[in-house]
């Protein structure tokens, strides 16, 4: 009789371990499936960028940023990086083809960023002057390009005004663009599409920002009335050295007024304008060099 009770009580033990260790298989496959898709939900975030519409040009076209965190897990990303181009629209479409191409990179190679920085892109700071150009909304391509008609009207905005000439640094409501008078606006940040810029730059308070501009082959620094910042003699030197662009602290062909990167050292925020050779390529392998340069210092810093 106690023999039948052990066996019994054997079997139940046994049942019982069957059964517990059954749990536990289940528990850890969801354990291993949970963790599996936490890793792709973290790529894909890593991979996507957030993307906000940060104002509207005249014509209502949208002006937004792609903003990407780390590829690091628990990446902070406290310092931001911030590219922009297309302040010229459709007269320097090169300029914003370059900033598509780096959204692209970083789509694929989310590994760059290091883990206490994050990086925004605002590849079209001009929609209205690029629509002039390509007669295209959003992005575009070479091919879009009208090249049968000249491109200087894509350089202001739909209403006639050159947004670098419209920023609060010595700002004078007619303006120098090579050896024309053109029109910087009724007021600094009269135009909605400078103001988006102004709006930005307040809000997120990024540790830089690198304009794309062409065609002078030339990193320049930026100053308003108290000089240019250390920190952008700094940038400048390493955008320059690693890209292979010439550096000038100053441009001094014709007298700036109103410029954007010049505001930015007005509120202590260091700014270069990175001037592309022509205004037909977007120089990538030279450019992705600078942008390198600028991760790993604020990487060690």
């Amino acid at each position: 009789m106690r023999s039948i009770f052990s066996k019994k009580i054997i079997a139940v033990v046994i049942i019982a371990i069957v059964i517990l260790g059954g749990i536990f298989l289940v528990i850890r496959q969801k354990n291993i499936a949970s963790e599996k898709s936490a890793k792709e939900l973290l790529e894909l975030q890593r991979r996507t960028p957030r993307i906000d519409v940060i104002g509207k040009s005249v014509e209502g076209r949208n002006i937004e940023s792609y903003t990407y965190l780390s590829a690091q897990a628990g990446g902070s990303g406290k310092t931001n990086l911030t590219f922009i181009g297309g302040i010229h629209g459709g007269y320097e479409w090169n300029s914003v083809l370059l900033a598509y191409k780096f959204i692209d990179y970083l789509s694929t190679n989310p590994e760059i960023i290091p883990e206490n920085i994050s990086v925004t892109i605002i590849p079209n700071a001009n929609p209205d002057g690029v629509f002039k150009v390509t007669g295209k909304e959003g992005r575009f391509t070479v091919a879009d390009v009208n090249k049968s008609t000249s491109t200087i009207a894509g350089r202001f905005n739909a209403n006639e005004v050159d947004l670098n000439r419209n920023f609060d640094c010595k700002w004078k409501s007619e303006a120098i663009w090579q050896n024309k008078t053109v029109s910087a606006g009724t007021k600094a940040f009269s135009e909605p599409e400078s103001l988006a810029i102004k709006n930005f730059a307040l809000e997120n308070k990024p540790s830089a920002v690198v304009f794309w501009h062409s065609q002078s082959n030339t990193v320049y620094g930026s100053e308003c009335k108290d000089g240019m910042l250390p920190t952008t003699v700094k940038l400048m030197s390493l955008y320059s050295k690693a890209s292979g662009y010439e550096v000038a602290e100053t441009f001094d062909s014709y007298v700036v007024t109103g410029d954007a990167s010049d505001w930015l050292a007005s509120i202590g925020i260091p700014a270069i304008t990175v001037e592309l050779k022509t205004h037909e390529s977007i120089e990538w392998e030279k450019n992705l060099d600078g942008i390198k340069a600028l991760l790993k210092y604020y990487k060690a810093g």
